[in-house]
């Protein structure tokens, strides 16, 4: 009695051969390559893999720098090229908006090469990595208090850095959102009937943000609550 073929056998067998045989592929892992350029190999010398790599991040191609600058790394780990490829990997994730990934990776930069001339730029970027994640004045605010932070580092440690004003600039405007930020849950407190809890807030404010923009609004406010209550 002959054998009885599985319906699904030859189906399966003529798959096989169609993905051995296709034009350009010798095996079944050559039809799932990666579409990666052809150049980007080991082989390749550092100065070679940082020019493309750079080629690709000054066009905005960030994924594809990180390939090259990756490829840096694995194959040329002790090269001057490599501390490149470090901070280059660090900017890509930071344009690209992984700002936590890219907080991690200046961090390491630091770490590593303490004394590098990149360290002032190094520091701006990781006090911006907290500044991007400043959200709106009713959320979370420890992008902006953590941002004055690392700005605060750097002015302390390059205080004449080509960074230095713009550090400034963006501990004022944190301060201005940690501020608005009271202000806005003293006004919460009143929405919800928690005249002491708001005048809490707001004395907070006036004793700790005393030069914010809000203050003389917050000051009136104040005024009234306390008028109210004696």
């Amino acid at each position: 009695m002959p054998l009885k073929t599985s319906p699904y056998r030859i189906p399966l067998v003529l798959t096989v051969c169609f993905l051995i045989f296709l034009p350009g592929c010798s095996t079944i892992g050559g039809f799932f390559q990666s579409s990666a350029p052809e150049d980007m190999n080991l082989s390749l010398p550092p100065e070679t893999l940082v020019k493309k790599g750079m080629a690709e991040y000054n066009r905005g191609k960030y994924f594809m720098a990180i390939e090259y600058f990756d490829k840096v790394l694995a194959s040329h780990r002790f090269s001057p090229q490599a501390i490149l490829a470090e901070l280059k990997i660090a900017d890509c994730k930071y344009y690209m908006g992984h700002y936590i990934e890219a907080y991690d990776y200046y961090e390491q930069f630091e770490e590593m090469h303490p004394t590098n001339e990149a360290i002032p730029y190094v520091m701006y970027q990781k006090g911006m990595c907290h500044y991007k994640r400043i959200d709106t004045i009713d959320r979370d605010i420890t992008g902006a208090r953590k941002a004055i932070e690392r700005f605060q580092l750097l002015l302390k440690a390059y205080p004449n850095s080509p960074y230095t004003e713009d550090a400034r600039q963006k501990i004022a405007a944190a301060t201005e959102f940690l501020a608005n930020h009271e202000y806005g849950v003293a006004k919460f407190y009143l929405r919800v009937n928690e005249p002491d809890q708001a005048m809490v807030r707001l004395r907070y404010l006036a004793a700790v943000y005393p030069d914010a923009k809000i203050i003389p609004k917050a000051q009136q406010l104040l005024r009234k609550l306390e008028s109210k209550n004696e």
